[in-house]
Order: structure tokens, then sequence, then C-alpha cells
């Protein structure tokens, strides 16, 4: 039973990042490359990330809700940004459009972070005698923060790529860009500060994500349609 619960989570967390890969045209492609090395420069951002954590952040005994901490955490989170940007715009792609690059960094990206901050608390934890809805929820979580990384990774491609988009959009794109980049502080404050349950902090997550993959998606649509001028 212990092991049955630990798939159905794995699968749960991870099986959503593989159905995407062979579901659209990127495994026709063979962005698989792109994906990896999107993961490895995932990685290094994580360290970076490490490091100034480490040694800005000051050791709280409690789980109460610091603002000035967290304002340097959504700072330090901006870090993220800079790997994406060098995901998209430094790494060496094969010949693949844009629309298919963004989908292979997203979903590179996703995927590293869903094995480095999630397959060893799934590995200790849902083998445990006892069960729980905790990796469920993470399970979901991963979902979607997939759903988010690729609607940054979209937004990204607008902003540093994309060079005839529309004017009026561009404020649009820099706002959901901000509010994607910003959403781990986001939820941090409504589980610490607002003292939301899990299920709730996840539920928002869901919305939020589906909410911003949609308006990513229209943004992009919109950009690639062809200029009236």
């Amino acid at each position: 039973m212990t092991m049955f619960h630990f798939f159905n989570c794995a699968i749960l967390t991870f099986g959503p990042h593989a159905v995407y890969y062979s579901a659209t045209p990127l495994s026709e492609y063979d962005t698989l490359g792109t994906s990896v090395k999107t993961a490895v420069v995932y990685l290094g951002t994580a360290l970076v990330k490490l490091v100034c954590l480490a040694t800005f952040l000051k050791v709280s005994e409690s789980d109460n809700f610091d603002p000035s901490q967290e304002l340097l955490k959504a700072l330090i989170g901006f870090i993220d940004v800079a790997g994406l940007y060098f995901a998209l715009t430094q790494l060496t792609h094969r010949n693949i459009s844009q629309n298919h690059k963004f989908q292979a960094v997203g979903l590179g990206w996703a995927f590293a972070d869903s094995v480095l901050h999630r397959l060893a608390p799934l590995w200790v934890g849902a083998r445990g005698l006892e069960f729980t809805w905790e990796y469920i929820l993470q399970g979901l979580e991963a979902n979607a923060n997939l759903m988010l990384s690729l609607s940054l990774a979209a937004l990204g491609s607008l902003m540093w790529l994309r060079k005839n988009k529309p004017k009026t959009l561009i404020p649009i794109i820099y706002a959901c860009a901000v509010i994607v980049a910003t959403m781990p502080s986001i939820t941090s404050y409504l589980r610490w500060g607002l003292k939301w349950h899990l299920p709730e902090v996840v539920g928002f997550q869901l919305l939020t994500s589906l909410t911003m993959a949609l308006v990513s998606w229209q943004l992009f649509a919109a950009c690639q349609k062809p200029s009236s001028a």
C-alpha cells in the first residue's frame, strides 16, 4: 500500500511533464535537449539563490510572517527571471520556432524544480505507513508550478525575443511577468501571513496558474498576429 501511494503521488507530480512533452509538438521537433539544458541552468540558478538566501536572510526561530524577510526573498526570487532570460536567449537551440522554444524551456524549468524540491520529500514521506494528503497536494502544486513556468517562459519570450509586439500589450506583458515571478512570495504570505491551510493555498495556486496560463496564451497569440501597420 505504501509503494502504491508513492507511485500515485509520483505520477501526479512528474507525470504531467511527460504528458505535456509527448502530447505537444515538442516531441516531434526533438526539443528534449533544450529542456535538459534548461534544467541544468535551473540547477545553477537554484545554487545562486541558495547562497544568497544563506547570506542575506536571518534564521527565524518561528513560522511568523516577516515582511522584510519576505521582501528580500522576493527580490532574490528574481534570480529565476535572470536564469530564464539566459535559457531563452543564450542557450544554443535547435532550429525550432519561438513557440516551441519557450515551451521546451518552461517544461525543463518546471521539471527541474519538481525534482529538486519534491522528489526527496516524496520518496521519504509518501512511503510512510500512514496515508496523508500532503503529498497529493504536493503533486497538485507541481502541476500549478508547471503552468506558471510555461507562462513565465512565454512572457519572457515576448519580452526578450519578440521585437514587433503591439505597444499596447507591452505593459500588460510586463505586469503579468511580475505577478508570475512573485507568486512564491504571494503564496508564502497566504500560508504564513494569513494562516491559510495548505489545501486552500494549493487551490489558489491552481486557480491562479490556470488564469495566468490562459492570459499568457492570449498575449502570445495576439503578438503572433501580423501588425496592421
